[in-house]
């Protein structure tokens, strides 16, 4: 190869792969960093995307009960022990349909396209086990509210977040552990 080809070629190599590593870094912020779980800007357009192909589909938020004392109570290593666990359940009962996110702290959200498939007893069992950490059962425990676009007056994704919003809230109002999803 000739020098000017080199010369001329060696720009392109480097914008490809400065390209390559801005692609990298824009999904890796799409994911949080301690659970894996998509971040809120992450999963609202994917979530829009699976609501509109199924109208029917379910929309969930999930709030941790008591976080702020597992913290305090455990330390913070078992408060991440905590997310982590949340986020792993979460993603395994949504399964390869649906999406699951941490929108912060210790608040969740999922969206899957079909009902039949999964169980909110099955999802709200599986969120309330203890957790182990340095060998010492941490309690769990998480509100969960729900609510599918096809039951909303504006069908949207906005407004579905708000009905589970309501719901995750009307469900903490009963109690904790006494919120078993309906």
């Amino acid at each position: 190869m000739e020098v000017p080809a080199v010369a001329a070629a060696l720009p392109a190599l480097g914008w490809a792969l400065h390209s390559g590593l801005l692609t990298r870094r824009l999904a890796a912020a799409r994911r949080d960093p301690l659970t894996g779980l998509h971040t809120r800007a992450g999963w609202t357009a994917r979530a829009e995307r699976l609501l509109a192909k199924h109208p029917g589909a379910l929309v969930l938020l999930i709030d941790l009960d008591d976080f702020k004392t597992i913290n305090d109570t455990h330390g913070h290593a078992a408060g991440d022990a905590v997310l982590t666990a949340t986020a792993e359940r979460l993603t395994r009962w949504c399964g390869r349909h649906g999406i699951a996110a941490r929108l912060g702290g210790d608040e969740f959200a999922a969206i899957v396209p079909n009902l039949g498939a999964v169980s909110l007893f099955d999802l709200w069992s599986a969120l309330d086990q203890p957790v182990t950490h340095d060998g010492r059962a941490v309690p769990v425990s998480a509100s969960v509210g729900h609510s599918t676009r096809d039951q909303l007056p504006l069908p949207t994704l906005t407004n579905a977040l708000s009905a589970a919003d309501a719901a995750m809230y009307a469900a903490k109002g009963h109690g904790r552990r006494n919120n078993t999803p309906r």
